[in-house]
């Protein structure tokens, strides 16, 4: 990386990532063309890249891949976690490849253009990987042109007056709008994801939407309820009317404490009402930070789908997925949160339980199953809990 005022663009560079500092790292850009202001996180999955590019969690961020061959197998219609993109970009180690799956519809450079994403490859990643551990996550602007031409220093004033994600309520902008009965169930080769079972007489557990993985909505009718998705704005009148079962809080993007604004109130009225709680990633910060809890904003954060964590019930290790830049702060909770999971990488907390309420939650991603079972007894627990 180099000063960007005393940078030339190198020849056949097409693409940029351009730093706050006004460092810059050139590549070959894909997809979009264009320019994108975010934060720069790292994703250690090796497969599943369009699950991730679609979860709304990456709202305002761009993804450093530490896996080098990322658009391998293509994109399909069913690999989606959302209606439309949500990470900002991408940054791969080896050119996107034609792919090779039986299951491809389009590439993914072309889906990646067509969905305004902007694509950024031959970079080393796991330099960039190595960066973002030592000096943690920084906002960056990445471009792609096909001509080379870029104004580096303009690209880093515009990473510099980013403003970042702390303080940054984006659940609003990436939840759905308008409350919604979910049919889907879970996914099957050769049957796609289906219809779930029906019945009124499956527990009914409304769902607030804060920019949640559709998967997980899926793995709540696998494991027997009927679901009712609301707005992340929703309010409590709003949830009891629907006379729910039981209350979900999903995952989502950005700062739990500027979401918390709104969410939190609604929270603590369902906890006063005695409602039963499961919440999932923003979800378990914002359960945190309802029963008086802290969050902070992680150094590197954890995104990844290799992620160990132990139950501190009996001891068992759970391969998860995990996408988080705020954690609960373990030294916060009070005494009715009983800390329930913690992080083998870094002893974070990744899960909690009130002792006077139906109440839990963790901070992984139960639903993206990389164990591939270990977690989803989670979503029984609960489910079975409403009967």
């Amino acid at each position: 990386m180099a000063d960007a005022k005393s940078l030339t663009v190198p020849k056949g560079a097409t693409g940029v990532l351009v730093f706050a500092d006004g460092s810059a790292v050139f590549g070959r850009g894909f997809g979009a063309v264009g320019e994108a202001v975010g934060e720069l996180c790292f994703n250690t999955s090796i497969t599943g890249y369009q699950e991730i590019m679609t979860d709304p969690s990456y709202a305002g961020q761009i993804i450093n891949f530490t896996f080098p061959h990322i658009g391998n197998v293509g994109t399909n219609l069913d690999d989606v976690e959302a209606d439309s993109p949500h990470a900002l970009g991408c940054i791969v180690r080896q050119d996107v490849t034609e792919p090779s799956n039986f299951r491809n519809v389009e590439p993914f450079d072309q889906w990646m253009k067509e969905n305004g994403r902007i694509g950024l490859a031959g970079v080393d990643t796991r330099a960039l990987t190595r960066m973002i551990r030592v000096k943690g996550a920084p906002n960056v602007v990445i471009a792609y042109d096909p001509e080379g031409r870029f104004d580096l220093a303009a690209l880093a004033q515009k990473a510099a007056g980013w403003p970042g994600l702390e303080g940054m309520d984006l659940a609003i902008e990436v939840t759905g709008q308008e409350s919604r009965q979910w049919k889907d169930g879970i996914w099957r080769l050769g049957f796609g994801y289906g219809v779930g079972e029906a019945g009124d007489e499956r527990p009914h557990v409304v769902a607030i939407d804060y920019g949640a993985k559709n998967n997980i909505f899926r793995n709540l009718v696998k494991a027997g309820a009927r679901v009712t998705v609301l707005p992340a704005n929703a309010s409590f009148e709003q949830v009891m009317e629907q006379k729910p079962d039981g209350l979900f809080l999903s995952n989502g993007p950005g700062d739990p404490a500027a979401t918390g604004e709104y969410a939190v109130p609604v929270i603590r009225k369902a906890l006063e009402a005695d409602l039963s709680i499961f919440g999932i990633c923003l979800g378990h910060q914002l359960l945190g930070l309802a029963v008086g809890a802290k969050t902070v904003k992680m150094h590197q954060g954890h995104r990844g789908a290799n992620h160990p964590v132990k139950r501190l019930e009996d001891g068992l290790v759970e391969i998860t997925s995990m996408n988080h830049g705020f954690a609960v702060d373990a030294d916060t909770l009070p005494a009715n949160a009983k800390p329930t999971h913690v992080s083998l990488f870094d002893g974070s907390n990744c899960g909690i339980e009130l002792t006077d309420r139906k109440a839990f939650s963790v901070q992984y991603h139960p639903e993206a199953s990389p164990g591939p079972q270990d977690s989803f007894y989670l979503f029984q627990r609960f489910v079975e809990g409403l009967k």
